[in-house]
């Protein structure tokens, strides 16, 4: 029960990429042969949307549900690695046809196929974890 807003969060969550036409392939195939503006337009309103939402609560102080200051720590500078971080994401993306929140939605709109994606994206993510310390940051 604890959970539960989290599961109905996700669910809306779901329903709006699924309705905005976020997690299909088609737009995402057109975002990356540069024909449609639809996917840009969506990342563009996420990105303004959360700039705002930081500038509104680092200016009035907001809090938290359970009444903790939101905080968004210093980055370290890392330029290289997150253009080349980036551009392996990217390509994924590309190959793929959808991120990694979208893989669990297309799974619940009935495309199984992306259950591999998804186990695939799991083992990558556990390699990542065995070498992580062996890697420049």
């Amino acid at each position: 029960m604890k959970y539960l807003k989290f599961l109905l969060v996700g669910m809306f969550f779901g329903i709006v990429l699924v309705k905005s036409e976020a997690v299909s392939w088609y737009r995402i195939y057109e975002m990356f042969r540069f024909q449609s503006f639809h996917m840009y337009g969506i990342i563009s309103t996420a990105i303004l949307s959360g700039l705002l939402f930081l500038k509104i609560s680092k200016k009035r102080n907001l809090k938290s549900l359970i009444g903790i200051e939101i905080y968004v720590p210093k980055k370290e500078n890392g330029f290289v690695r997150y253009i080349i971080g980036g551009i392996i994401f990217g390509l994924g993306w590309a190959l793929i046809g959808a991120c990694p929140g979208p893989m669990y939605i297309l799974v619940g709109t009935g495309i199984y196929s992306m259950i591999i994606v998804i186990l695939a994206a799991l083992i990558g993510t556990l390699i990542y974890g065995a070498l992580k310390e062996k890697l420049p940051h």
